[in-house]
């Protein structure tokens, strides 16, 4: 395996001079895709290649199968021109708020359509791997997307969307955070999200919901306080502020299945905002690796 060249930075002057051309993408795809796992064909899986026809492709050289880069990836069959999709992917990923279809629609000269397509596909790259859980002081709490809540008692979602977020408070600010669309306020809709997301040794604290209450079993550092409107939880009704903010005008159109790419979107920039400088490239990464998507 080959130590290959990692792409730093934010600026797109930088982004420019390094990918210039299809062949420029297609080489750090080839890096990243046979740098941390051997070939296989995946026709036969023999391991030994030879160039293949296309670009930084390889050669089975027992059934003469062709693999592209792409091949297997978020990019395969990609609708434009594959320097146009790491274009896309590099403004998503580190424009503080990323950008709608509507604008890459605009900047791109695509169909809106098609952008919000290959959005998606990035969304779904931007999930949280799950491999590591908050630890330390935890701060929970639900919010809902949608529209008014008049007349609707207690924890009563009415047409709206419900979400769940854990927000990681570190000495001098916060730390990770994630958030769930879940179907109710109820213990059996929370375990998930808490055995997902949360250290079973986090000293979690809610409000006095009730939904909480049989979670102390498992999670034996958990309080609850009266929220006094989030008066007693601020880093965590700001974060819920900018999630609410950031997603309005978007969510009123999504399905829950939508919702939750936008969230994860939010959160994996949020989530590697001290990382900036990686970020495009932990991105394209994980796009090389993640399972296909069905739209």
């Amino acid at each position: 395996m080959n130590t290959r060249n990692q792409f730093k930075g934010v600026n797109s002057i930088k982004f420019n001079q390094t990918f210039s051309t299809d062949e420029d993408c297609y080489r750090y795809l080839a890096d990243i895709k046979w740098d941390e796992t051997e070939f296989h064909c995946k026709k036969c899986g023999h391991t030994k290649y030879c160039k293949g026809v296309k670009p930084f492709s390889r050669r089975c050289m027992k059934c003469k199968y062709d693999e592209s880069p792409t091949a297997g990836t978020l990019f395969d069959k990609c609708k434009f021109p594959l320097l146009l999709a790491f274009h896309i992917a590099f403004k998503i990923s580190t424009k503080k708020k990323g950008m709608s279809s509507l604008e890459l629609s605009r900047e791109f000269e695509l169909r809106q359509k098609t952008c919000w397509e290959f959005k998606w596909k990035i969304q779904q790259a931007m999930q949280s791997s799950k491999l590591h859980p908050i630890s330390g002081i935890v701060h929970v709490d639900e919010f809902y997307i949608g529209g008014s809540e008049e007349g609707k008692p207690g924890r009563s979602k009415g047409d709206k969307k419900l979400v769940i977020v854990a927000l990681e408070i570190v000495k001098g600010g916060v730390g990770r955070a994630y958030a769930q669309v879940i179907t109710d306020a109820s213990n059996t809709s929370f375990k998930p999200f808490f055995e997902t997301y949360i250290s079973k040794d986090a000293k979690i604290i809610t409000d006095v919901w009730r939904g909480y209450l049989p979670l102390k079993k498992d999670y034996p550092n958990m309080e609850q306080m009266k929220s006094e409107k989030g008066k007693n939880f601020p880093d965590l009704h700001f974060h819920i502020m900018n999630i609410k903010g950031w997603l309005r005008g978007i969510h009123q159109h999504c399905s829950e299945e939508r919702l939750q790419g936008y969230l994860d979107e939010f959160h994996f920039r949020h989530n590697r905002r001290s990382n900036m400088e990686t970020i495009f490239d932990v991105l394209i990464r994980k796009m090389v690796f993640a399972k296909p998507v069905r739209l």
